[in-house]
């Protein structure tokens, strides 16, 4: 495939997701009020735990439209997953031979749900993570959360969980695809599990170890079974050979 075609693909792959966010934030808007609730529950929890004041603070005159939308947009972002990563999927597809293609329904099958297993961890760790910097204000100080960095802060911590947690089927998509072979992903494991910290520390927005750590060690566990995961399929495609030439 040329160039130009390449380019054109990607383009029509990016309207494609942008259509898939428009219409999930849409359906997101609707969904503001319960999901901004429980947003909000882990600060109302922090204020009563504390002799201070903390709250969500909307300091401007449209601040207040603006976390609507952009707490929609965070809605979008999770229910139009299946679609945004099917994209991403149909994207790389056309340069795979045909029957790699098959594997069209298990890199979907395998990465929605790890997607969204990302976010369910990044929801368990959020009270907490509010619970840890908000004890940072000193003894009857008073904590106003700007409103804006408050969405910014809880967008990041989801997104990178949900991201962080389909890398490992990318691993073994280009592992099944001939492009890196597992042998070459397990000499490197060092270097793997000293980036996954680093990126752990850089992506989780709080700088206490418990968050980075929440985040590392899964990211860990499925480097590893990723690359169990493709260096079986290596050995059985090995021992095939071996029968077929027996």
């Amino acid at each position: 495939m040329p160039l130009t075609a390449h380019f054109r693909e990607f383009r029509n792959r990016l309207i494609l997701v942008a259509v898939g966010l428009a219409v999930g934030s849409v359906v997101g808007w609707f969904f503001y009020v319960p999901v901004f609730e429980a947003l909000q529950e882990p600060v109302l929890d922090a204020a009563e735990q504390s002799e201070g004041l903390v709250s969500i603070n909307f300091a401007g005159l449209v601040t207040a439209l603006d976390m609507r939308i952009k707490v929609s947009l965070f809605i979008g972002i999770v229910l139009s997953s299946p679609w945004w990563l099917y994209q991403l999927w149909a994207f790389v597809a056309p340069g795979l031979r045909s029957r790699e293609k098959r594997y069209t329904f298990g890199f979907l099958g395998t990465a929605i749900p790890l997607f969204l297993g990302g976010i369910a961890l990044a929801w368990w760790v959020y009270p907490r993570a509010v619970d840890i910097l908000t004890g940072f204000t000193p003894e009857g100080g008073s904590n106003f959360l700007d409103a804006q960095m408050f969405m910014t802060f809880t967008m990041r911590l989801f997104v990178a969980f949900g991201i962080a947690f389909v890398f490992p089927v990318i691993m073994v998509f280009l592992s099944w695809a001939g492009v890196v072979k597992p042998a070459t992903w397990m000499r490197g494991w060092r270097w793997a599990v000293l980036v996954i910290f680093i990126l752990s520390a850089i992506l989780t927005p709080t700088p206490d170890v418990f968050t980075m750590m929440t985040m590392a060690v899964p990211m860990t566990a499925l480097y590893f079974a990723a690359v169990g995961v493709a260096g079986l399929k290596e050995t059985l495609a090995r021992r095939r050979a071996r029968r077929e030439h027996a």
